[in-house]
C-alpha cells in the first residue's frame, strides 16, 4: 500500500572534476557560464548541505559517490596512449574531449534512473531503470556505471531490480526521473507520467533539443510491468523546451497527490489535468500562470525544480536560493498562503545552478517500506555524522577553484585517486 512507502531521496554528489564546460545544449545556464572558473569544494558542500536540510525535515536521505573522473578510457578509446598522466596532457590539445571526460554531470541523480515501486508494478517488484541519456554526449557514459552503483547500493533488498539503460539509440533517449512522475493518493492506484519532447522520426518541432521520445518512455514503462490503466503519456510543451527547461522538472513537480506545474508545461494541459484528476480524484494542482511567471522566469529561478516533500511538520519546498525572490518568491508565498504547501526553505546551490541543476535534479527518488532502508548497502544511507565525514572528506581532496587549464593537470587525477582510496573505508 502507498501509504506504507517511505520516500528515500538519492543524491549524487558532485566530483572534483566539477567545471563549466557549456557542453549541455538546450541548457540555458550551462552555455552561459561555459569557460567561467569553478568552485568543485563549493558544489560538493552545498550538496550535502542539502542532503543535510533534508535529513533534517525528517526524510530519509542516501548518496551515490562520484563516478570515476577523468575518464581515462575515453580518452584511450580515442587514440590517447602512454601513462594515464600523458594521456591527460595530450588530450589538451582537444578540449571538447576533455571537457566531457572530466565532466561532473553525473552528480545530477534526477537523470540517472526511472523508478516504479512494487505495490504499482504488476510483477510485485520494485523496478529502476538506469537511464541511457543519449540525447548528450557528456552523458551517455554514466548509464552503466550508475547501474552498477545502483545494484550495490540495493543489493540486499531481494525485491528490487535494477535494469540496465536501454539500448543507445536517439530513438529512444531516455532522461530517467527527469520526465517521470508518480501522482497517487491513498486508496487510489497511483498513475505514472511520462512526459516526452518529441516522437520517433518526426521532423524537429523545437529550436532546442528535444531529448526525451515516447518510445523510451513506452518501453520503461514495459519494463517496469506497469498496467496500461496506470500511465499517461504527456508531450512536453515546446515552447517550454524552447525557453530552457529541457527536462520537465524544470517546468513541473509533483509529490503524492500535489502537483505544482507551469501553465505551458504540456500539450493540451487542460485535458491531461482534467484526465488526472479523473484517476486520482484528491489530487491538488497548483498550475501557475505565464501572467504570474513567465516561462523564461521559470527556467531562471528554477521555481518548479525545487523538492516538494511531505514532512511530520507538513508540506516543505526546497527550493534554490533564486526561487525565494521576485515573481518567483511572490509565487511561493502564495502557495504557503493558499495552504498548497505549509512553508519553504531556500537553499545555495549555486555551482550546481550555474550549469542547470537545482535541488530536484540533484536527487532520485526510491519508494520504499521503511523495514528496508535499515538493509541498503553500509555506507550509503545518511545521518548526520556520516554527512559531517564527506564534508571532511571534500575538504581534504577537493579544490577551492578549478579552470579549464587544470582539466589536463595530472595532479588532478592523482587527487581524486587518493580521494577514491579512502572511500572504501567512508562507507564502512
Amino acid at each position: 500500500m502507498d501509504d506504507a512507502l517511505v520516500e528515500l531521496q538519492i543524491d549524487g554528489l558532485p566530483g572534483p572534476t566539477h567545471h563549466f564546460g557549456g557542453l549541455s545544449a538546450g541548457n540555458l545556464a550551462s552555455l552561459a557560464h561555459a569557460g567561467f572558473s569553478s568552485r568543485p569544494r563549493a558544489a560538493a558542500r552545498q550538496g550535502l548541505a542539502k542532503m543535510r536540510q533534508v535529513l533534517a525535515l525528517g526524510v530519509p536521505q542516501a548518496w551515490l559517490p562520484p563516478l570515476p573522473r577523468p575518464d581515462l578510457a575515453l580518452l584511450r578509446g580515442t587514440g590517447f596512449g602512454g601513462s594515464d598522466a600523458e594521456v591527460l596532457r595530450a588530450a589538451a590539445a582537444d578540449p571538447h574531449l576533455l571537457h566531457l571526460a572530466t565532466s561532473s554531470a553525473f552528480m545530477w541523480t534526477a537523470n540517472c534512473a526511472t523508478v516504479v515501486p512494487a505495490s504499482d508494478s504488476m510483477d510485485g517488484r520494485c523496478h529502476v531503470v538506469a537511464a541511457n541519456l543519449v540525447a548528450m554526449s557528456h552523458r551517455v557514459r554514466e548509464g552503466l556505471p550508475r547501474a552498477t552503483q545502483l545494484r550495490t547500493l540495493l543489493a540486499p533488498l531481494a525485491d528490487v531490480v535494477v535494469h540496465d539503460p536501454l539500448p543507445a539509440l536517439a530513438d529512444l533517449g531516455d532522461e530517467g526521473a527527469a520526465n517521470h512522475s508518480r501522482v497517487w493518493a491513498p486508496g487510489t492506484p497511483a498513475i505514472h507520467l511520462f512526459i516526452h519532447g518529441r516522437v520517433s522520426g518526426e521532423r524537429q518541432t523545437t529550436r532546442l533539443p528535444a531529448r526525451q521520445t515516447r518510445e523510451a518512455g513506452t518501453a520503461v514503462a514495459r519494463l517496469t510491468h506497469l498496467a496500461e490503466s496506470r500511465v499517461m503519456h504527456l508531450r512536453q510543451h515546446p515552447a517550454a523546451i524552447d525557453a530552457g527547461a529541457f527536462h520537465n522538472d524544470v517546468v513541473m513537480v509533483g509529490d503524492g497527490a500535489r502537483v505544482l506545474v507551469h501553465a505551458e508545461a504540456w500539450v493540451d494541459q487542460a485535458a491531461a489535468l482534467a484526465e488526472l484528476r479523473r484517476c486520482v480524484p484528491a489530487l491538488r494542482v497548483a498550475e501557475i500562470a505565464s501572467a504570474d511567471l513567465t516561462l523564461a522566469e521559470a527556467v531562471a529561478s528554477y521555481l518548479f525544480n525545487s523538492q516538494l516533500l511531505t514532512t511530520r511538520g507538513g508540506v516543505v519546498l526546497v527550493a534554490p536560493a533564486q526561487a525565494g525572490d521576485g515573481r518567483a518568491g511572490a509565487v511561493v508565498r502564495r502557495l504557503i498562503d493558499d495552504g498548497f504547501i505549509d512553508r519553504a526553505v531556500f537553499l545555495d546551490l549555486g555551482e550546481s545552478m550555474a550549469n542547470g541543476g537545482g535541488p530536484a535534479c540533484l536527487r532520485l527518488r526510491l519508494p520504499l517500506k521503511t523495514p528496508q532502508l535499515a538493509r541498503l548497502a553500509p555506507g550509503m544511507l545518511l545521518d548526520a555524522t556520516r554527512i559531517t565525514a564527506l564534508e571532511a572528506w571534500v575538504d581534504r581532496h577537493y579544490r577551492e577553484t578549478l579552470t579549464r587549464d587544470d582539466l589536463a593537470d595530472p595532479l588532478l587525477l592523482d587527487e581524486w585517486q587518493r580521494a577514491q582510496a579512502e572511500l572504501p573505508h567512508l562507507l564502512g
